[in-house]
């Protein structure tokens, strides 16, 4: 039992049989990688069952913190995978950057026609990603685009769900297994407001200190001042973790400050995951 859930071995063993075969049916494969849980799982998949038949895709631009890019790049190495990085020109979109409540879809739109020409130029068949069986249920805009391409999803076609996807990438010494949910930059930017370079490079500098200070889950918040001034940052730090704010809080206002954010509110609720992430 992980987690409240109980975890069939059988039940498991017989989705890693089925996710391994829809590999095997539509290679050669491109895979959009991100470097989080559930693409680290599949490209680790993939790797494994077809050798140099699987590519990993990871899509650059300014929504991406350079962290996590250095730390998807390392990952895949370390298991052997291939892995491209491809520009990604969504921040010129301006119904990307205007900040809409479905932005992801534009995201993807970007993404996938990116990796659909690269399908067409190399010959690979098939495009996927790493929406799992849980994702299905949420309202996810990306998967609109995804649908517009045709791009697979291997892992939800299996019945792979976030827990199992979590044990089976312990199991294969993934160092995502337990890694909380990282969404781009841009989701830290308030809806309707303009996703930018220069705010996403705040957050990115904003973030980075809160994590020098020691702390793993939290969210800074963008919100610009409509009366001119400069933007308000709003830092949630995960309930479990609220308690070692005291002795750095002046600190991390300070840091903020300097980076350009006018004002800095503690949310008291502290972060909480969101039900369904876009």
């Amino acid at each position: 039992m992980i987690n409240g859930s109980t975890i069939c071995e059988p039940a498991l063993q017989d989705k890693m049989r089925n996710l391994h075969a829809n590999l095997k049916l539509h290679a050669p494969i491109l895979i959009a990688y991100s470097g989080g849980v559930d693409s680290t799982f599949l490209l680790h998949e993939a790797s494994r069952e077809l050798g140099d038949g699987a590519v990993g895709i990871i899509a650059d631009s300014p929504s991406l913190p350079r962290r996590s890019l250095a730390e998807a790049l390392e990952n895949a190495e370390n298991f052997g995978a291939r892995v491209e990085v491809v520009a990604t020109a969504e921040l010129s979109d301006p119904r990307y950057s205007s900040n809409p409540a479905n932005r992801c879809y534009f995201c993807k739109l970007e993404l996938f026609g990116k990796m659909q020409q690269l399908a067409l130029e190399r010959g690979f068949a098939a495009l996927a990603y790493g929406e799992n069986a849980d994702d299905a249920l949420l309202l996810r805009p990306g998967a609109m685009a995804a649908s517009e391409f045709r791009v697979i999803a291997p892992l939800r076609s299996a019945g792979l769900t976030k827990i199992e996807i979590r044990l089976m990438s312990r199991q294969r010494g993934l160092p995502t297994a337990d890694q909380p949910a990282q969404p781009c930059l841009s989701s830290r930017i308030a809806y309707r407001t303009e996703v930018t370079r220069d705010a996403l490079l705040m957050v990115e500098k904003a973030e980075e200190f809160v994590r020098s200070a020691g702390f793993s889950v939290f969210r800074v918040r963008y919100t610009a001042d409509q009366r001119g001034g400069g933007p308000e940052a709003k830092l949630q730090i995960a309930v479990e973790e609220m308690g070692k704010l005291g002795p750095v809080e002046s600190k991390i206002r300070e840091n903020l400050g300097v980076l350009g954010f006018r004002e800095v509110k503690i949310d008291p609720n502290g972060y909480r995951p969101p039900a369904a992430v876009r």
